[in-house]
């Protein structure tokens, strides 16, 4: 049987029995009832006192929990507070997007800011580079040759930096420009069809008929060399033993030795083709002339004929180039600068920077004369006019090293280049655009591209000889003729003879071989 209060109809969490009536109530509420009534609830003639309550032992009664949506009032509030819930998550999502968005803006800002920053700067570094060359007088030119080059009887002086070319210079660069240019359409055609598979299969008929060795220290090697124009029985070569040596094919001897410091590498060696001037340019930031014209007996060059020494840099120079008109010498250095002078007075007419502040590592006039290419150690090419000192144009993003070489075609049209990442481009100038790319074996390190004189053919000096026929209007037409595998170490320069005669070759394994027919 069930307990039910007599008084509330509820199960009592505490009961007790009242002794007149018999009746079951809840303590709590019949305590409540005596007090205000005295009495029995049940039959309310009996009194009664709290004394008299009987308890019932029983075990504690817990009231169940009515579920939450037992009911659609409990469905309800679920349903709210769930929808509340959501609200607030989602106003939180909104709270931090927006936050997160003002962040990103000002980040942006920020960076912006930087590029701006940074875009000032480099034209302040370029103008800057550009008032050295007006403000900063070229003292080491001024003050002559060093202690070495002083006991080989240099000059003393060789002028100071101008701002402007002189006017009879380049009045003297713009009628050798209109010359050229104008000799264009008088020039031979290439040779095509069945003469020019004619002239390949002479080409490949090629051998060593001579090779020189010796010129050298023991563990040096031949870095960089060249063959006189005129006298195609001379060649010059500088090795990364400080010496530079000029030798005669037959009869074969020793013609000059010029001794630099042994640490100096020379990087650079060239005739100038209308004197008897040999050019070359070292690591000890240098760049040199020398007098190589035969002595009386006329069988020997007097080997103290340093002529001139071109100070005009503060790290090594690594290349050079001479004018067309053989009277101007555009160099080039590790430390960011380039400048041409006067080859013969030493008198510099334009100092000049790379407009990253990177080491310049190539340096190359063009055909006419009136601009030159200048390649640095981020693989990218500018141009510039003689006359002005901003870039007329750029090539970048193609090589991903620095610039080692560069060669314009005869008629000025193409240039090829290659890098210190063993690659090497054709471009068309006017264009821009690569025209040719030589797809080189993976492991191939590449010194130096070379053109003919007549731009029938290149040859690529690296970890072999490469000669390639050049077609002007159809790069995709230039094909490899013979590759030479002669030389037991690099192989750093390659030169034709007149008409493609013979072909001339040097090597880090110290030896210098011609190539011919017979």
């Amino acid at each position: 049987m069930s307990l039910i209060c007599g008084l509330s109809g509820e199960v009592p969490e505490e009961p007790v029995v009242a002794p007149g009536s018999g009746v079951i109530f809840e303590r709590r509420l019949v305590e409540k009832w005596i007090e205000e009534y005295g009495t029995d609830p049940v039959r309310k003639d009996l009194p009664l006192a709290k004394e008299q309550l009987i308890p019932i032992q029983t075990s504690r009664f817990v009231k169940p929990k009515t579920a939450p949506m037992a009911g659609i009032p409990g469905l309800l509030n679920t349903l709210q507070s769930e929808w509340d819930a959501v609200m607030l998550y989602n106003h939180s999502l909104k709270t931090q997007l927006q936050t997160t968005r003002q962040e990103l803006s000002y980040a942006l800002y920020q960076h912006d800011a930087a590029c701006r920053v940074i875009v000032r700067l480099q034209k302040e570094l370029a103008g800057a580079r550009e008032a050295l060359a007006t403000l900063k007088p070229l003292a080491a030119v001024q003050n002559g040759v060093d202690g070495h080059d002083a006991e080989m009887n240099g000059p003393a002086d060789a002028g100071e930096a101008v701002v402007e070319i002189p006017p009879t210079v380049e009045e003297k660069i713009d009628a050798l420009y209109k010359e050229l240019s104008s000799q264009r359409k008088t020039r031979e055609k290439p040779p095509a069809g069945a003469a020019l598979q004619a002239k390949n299969d002479h080409i490949r008929s090629f051998h060593v008929v001579h090779n020189s060795v010796g010129f050298h220290r023991a563990g040096a090697g031949i870095v960089c060399m060249d063959l006189h124009s005129g006298d195609n029985q001379r060649v010059a070569t500088g090795g990364n033993d400080g010496v530079i040596v000029i030798h005669q094919r037959e009869p074969e001897r020793i013609l000059a030795e010029f001794q630099l410091s042994r640490k100096a590498t020379v990087n650079k060696v060239a005739f100038v083709p209308t004197r008897e001037v040999l050019v070359s340019a070292s690591d000890d930031n240098k760049v040199r002339t020398w007098n190589i014209s035969p002595d009386q007996s006329g069988t020997k060059m007097d080997s103290k004929r340093l002529l001139r020494t071109f100070s005009f840099h503060s790290g090594p120079v690594k290349t050079f180039s001479i004018h067309p008109s053989n009277d101007i010498l555009l160099s080039g250095s590790v430390d960011g600068t380039w400048t041409f002078a006067d080859l013969e007075t030493g008198q510099p007419y334009r100092l000049g920077g790379d407009p990253e502040g990177l080491a310049v590592t190539n340096v190359q006039f063009h055909p006419d004369g009136n601009f030159f290419g200048i390649g640095n150690a981020n693989g990218v090419i500018r141009f510039y006019d003689l006359r002005r000192p901003d870039p007329i144009a750029t090539f970048e993003e193609k090589h991903s090293d620095a610039v080692t070489s560069m060669c314009f075609s005869e008629n000025g049209y193409t240039l090829v280049t290659s890098a210190r990442d063993n690659t090497v481009y054709g471009w068309h100038i006017g264009k821009g655009k690569i025209t040719k790319t030589f797809n080189l074996p993976t492991d191939y390190k590449v010194h130096e591209v070379k053109m003919d004189r007549n731009s029938n053919y290149l040859a690529i000096s690296g970890s072999d000889l490469r000669l390639y026929s050049i077609a002007p209007k159809k790069p995709e037409d230039w094909a490899e003729v013979k590759v030479f595998g002669d030389h037991t170490a690099d192989v750093t320069a390659a030169r034709f003879g007149p008409d493609d005669a013979f072909l001339v070759s040097a090597s880090m394994d110290k030896s210098v071989k011609y190539y011919a027919t017979a």
